[in-house]
């Protein structure tokens, strides 16, 4: 049967004869269409009975002319992806083109200076300027252009100021006025975050990306002048003053008051002046940059707990994309002020790495999600509009900044201390801060409160990168948590001498991830945690309930640069009701990202003289870094509890006391988890340095080379040092199982960890039979005799599980028993070979 498709008719082959439908005909059926584009044999034989037009067609022709109306608009819709995909790279490539333009130029003037300086002595200064992006250049630096005298508040004076923010903002944004420096990691392309680069050779910090938004450009300007709205760091931005412009433009002064990441340095505020214009090719600008003290009547006095920070030009060049969406440069160039925080926090105020991440990158990543919602109609997240869930995850994050601040005018005042300056204690007594907070958590349990408390220090880790220990607090929860005292953060706490004591009366059975919502490039998670078999008290024992977490979850990519990694979670009860109360608790961990050693600080931080290392420190073997600097984090730690007034002291004694308890217990998983490092003699330290895993490296070779009669390893040396750092980055995953009735993981090498997505301190969490699926499970069951008696299995390729529960293929695997020195089975040990995520 032959077939052909025309715009509005459609004619099928019968009997050797073209049928052709009427419009009439074409007219019901598209009708029928758009009510079933799929109907069954039975269904079309209705339509032809309720509808006369069709009773002359034939059911198989009806059935023909629904296939080709299918496949007409499937090619629409590739066409229309087509299209939309050739707009991306057309703008990409306009992009690039700009970019390569401006790198050209960069690349011109510098070998222009480097022949001047080459015929000059190195004394002699060259100034030459370069017209296509208003940039000075002087003996080699790229400088900004010399401050204007101050100028007073009046509309000249202001306008004056302005239109200089533009003129250098633009210079930065697609000139040389500023050097620049791509990303590390970052890959320009249509569905990537866009062209990032960071500032070398300049005052204070700068980042600069250009990328891709389908929003409009009003809409793009709208969202990215309420800095609260999309980065998280942002306490207020109040407009103080609007004045209009004679060419439709307008100047805004603002205040802006940032959130100090830690407990150790004080927060930032600004004193702005913002200019929104449009340019003569119709593109939008929305510039921004710090106003003098020294220029009358705009000056905006210091502000008590903050340090007035200062912006220089910066802002947002918004250009119209040819058939919808718009092209973004954004421009962050900051002075953070760095000699106002401890010597060893200070990387976190000169890297703009650490800017780029922070501010720039997210406010591409929050235009693009908001486009993709807007995009897509279905719902997520329980049936919640995206608008919601982003909700949650602000006021999240916005909770726990406060808590870590701690501000006066949000009604915060100090505790005294126990004699020990590690953890500090707050107490907030506001109605705003109570509001809504009396309700029923727990399924049942009442929450009668009338203040608050938290709980807060910060630590110094070592060598732990951020994004591993991150995710064993969250997968692992029960190595830190006490869910007698931390589940009743926003809950009536029983305070008894089990709660002050500290011991850990109050378990659960297991906890239960259920995805709310992630982020597009999946930085960002929010969830909800189900703490199952939860018994708070001797008495509950019987009757154990379950408890739930709303969770933010993010900076969980190790190869991220630059990233802070949070773990926030609020207690909710079952209803979830949108405008839920929330009072957060949680983990921030901050990376330390430096190329320069910092130096320690005269006093300590909290509790990071424990660990502390040596002078000469320790030099990574890992990809993270060379240098042991980028291995220092900062890591903040807050716990709020909601609690009735007369028990203010007993509250504080045990809320002291748990977060002390969390340190150490964060302190001796930091340690466990801290990658393989190459001593002064070339061998392993801790973990896996000790004489019992270099034992067990021996056996499991010496087994596999009896067994199968060839060598595992490829070496040379027979030094215990040698084989055990070759087993640990073999490139096929190897693992120990013991053999308990339920075997659990004991040892795994790196690719191992890897596979399964876990650490070594977790590892023994894994049972063998959670990371096999059925089919393997039943492979594993009847190859198991054969090994123990044979003593090796050859197993053929299929798919398990990582303790994420992700799918992993392997080509094949081998198993073989490990014998110990006397001769008996130790364990059993799994080598899969080729594997791969799915």
């Amino acid at each position: 049967m032959a077939m052909s498709c025309k715009d509005g008719k459609s004619a099928i082959l019968d009997n050797g004869k073209y049928v052709r439908y009427t419009p009439e005909q074409v007219e019901a059926l598209e009708r029928l269409y758009h009510e079933c584009p799929k109907p069954s044999s039975i269904r079309r034989q209705q339509l032809i009975r309720e509808c006369p037009i069709l009773n002359k067609i034939e059911p198989k022709q009806i059935k023909v002319w629904f296939q080709n109306r299918r496949c007409r608009e499937k090619q629409r819709k590739e066409a229309s992806r087509l299209q939309a995909v050739n707009r991306k790279l057309t703008a990409m490539n306009k992009l690039l083109m700009e970019e390569n333009d401006r790198l050209q130029k960069q690349v011109s003037q510098l070998v222009y200076e480097n022949g001047y300086f080459r015929q000059h002595t190195p004394n002699t200064t060259l100034a030459t300027k370069d017209t296509s992006c208003e940039s000075v250049v002087t003996s080699g630096q790229h400088h900004l252009t010399p401050q204007h005298p101050p100028r007073d508040a009046s509309p000249a004076g202001l306008l004056s100021i302005a239109e200089e923010t533009l003129t250098e903002f633009l210079s930065k944004a697609t000139g040389t006025a500023v050097e620049w420096v791509q990303m590390p990691g970052m890959k320009p392309g249509p569905d990537s975050i866009g062209i990032v680069a960071i500032s070398r050779s300049c005052t204070g910090v700068a980042a600069r990306a250009c990328g891709l938004v389908g929003l409009e450009p009003t809409r793009v300007a709208e969202i990215l002048k309420d800095r609260p709205f999309w980065f998280r760091d942002c306490r207020a931005v109040d407009v103080l003053n609007v004045l209009p412009t004679a060419n439709g433009g307008t100047i805004e002064l603002l205040y802006m008051q940032l959130y100090a990441p830690t407990t150790l340095a004080p927060a930032r505020d600004f004193w702005l002046l913002r200019y929104t214009s449009v340019l003569e090719d119709g593109s939008l600008v929305v510039c921004e940059r710090s106003l003098k003290n020294t220029q009358n009547g705009s000056s905006m006095p210091p502000v008590q707990h903050f340090i007035r920070a200062e912006m220089l030009p910066s802002g947002y060049l918004i250009r119209p994309c040819e058939g919808g969406g718009s092209i973004l440069h954004i421009v962050d160039h900051m002075d953070l002020e760095p000699w106002s925080v401890p010597e060893v926090l200070r990387p976190l105020y000169e890297s703009s790495t650490v800017l780029a991440q922070k501010i720039t990158i997210a406010a591409l990543r929050q235009l693009r999600q908001i486009a993709q919602e807007v995009s897509q109609s279905n719902f997520a997240g329980l049936g919640r509009h995206p608008a919601v869930l982003r909700s949650f995850s602000r006021r999240l994050s916005r909770g726990f900044n406060e808590a870590v601040n701690g501000f006066t005018d949000e009604g915060w005042t100090v505790m005294g201390n126990d004699g020990m300056d590690d953890v500090t204690i707050l107490v907030n007594s506001s109605p705003e801060k109570l509001m809504g907070l009396n309700l029923s958590f727990a399924n049942g349990f009442p929450a009668v409160s009338n203040a608050v408390l938290c709980a807060k220090a910060s630590m110094l880790l070592q060598n732990v990168p951020p994004a591993i220990l991150l995710r064993f607090l969250r997968e692992h929860r029960s190595e830190w948590a006490d869910n007698n005292i931390d589940v009743y953060s926003a809950a009536a706490i029983k305070v008894g001498p089990c709660s002050l004591a500290g011991s850990r009366v109050g378990g659960f059975g297991s906890q239960v991830i259920l995805p709310l919502a992630h982020t597009i490039e999946h930085e960002e998670y929010l969830e909800v945690i189900k703490l199952e078999g939860v018994g708070h008290s001797p008495e509950d024992a019987m009757i154990p309930r379950d408890i739930l977490l709303l969770q933010l979850c993010s900076g969980m990519d190790e190869n991220a640069v630059g990233t802070c990694a949070e773990l926030i979670f609020a207690p909710i009860d079952a209803s979830f009701a949108d405008d839920a109360p929330l009072l957060p608790s949680g983990f921030r961990i901050i990376p330390l990202d430096s190329g320069k050693e910092a130096s320690s600080p005269n006093r300590t931080l909290d509790l990071a003289s424990a660990l502390e290392i040596g002078s000469t420190g320790n030099r990574a073997s890992s990809d993270y870094c060379t240098n042991s600097s980028c291995l220092r984090s900062v890591m903040t730690i807050a716990f709020e509890f909601a609690f009735e007034s007369h028990m203010q002291d007993h509250v504080a004694s045990m809320a002291r006391q748990y977060v002390r308890s969390i340190i150490s217990s964060v302190q001796r998983v930091a340690l466990a988890l801290s990658p393989a490092h190459l001593n002064s003699h070339g061998g392993l330290r801790t973990p896996l340095g000790t004489p019992e895993a270099q034992t067990l490296t021996r056996w499991i070779c010496q087994s596999y080379r009896c067994y199968l009669g060839v060598e595992l390893l490829k070496s040379s040396s027979e030094g215990s040092d040698t084989i055990l750092k070759t087993l640990w980055h073999h490139t096929d995953a190897v693992m120990c199982c013991s053999l308990k009735a339920l075997p659990v993981f004991t040892f795994a090498n790196q690719a191992g960890l890897d596979m399964l997505e876990t650490t070594l301190v977790a590892l023994q969490d894994i049972t063998l039979e959670k990371i096999f699926d059925d089919h393997g499970r039943k492979t594993l069951c009847s190859e198991f005799p054969q090994i123990m008696q044979q003593g090796f299995a050859c197993l053929q390729g299929g798919i398990c599980l990582s303790s994420m529960g992700r799918p992993v293929s392997y080509e094949r695997a081998v198993a073989w028993k490990v014998l110990n020195e006397e001769e008996t089975a130790h364990c059993i040990c799994f080598m899969f070979i080729n594997w791969s995520f799915v």
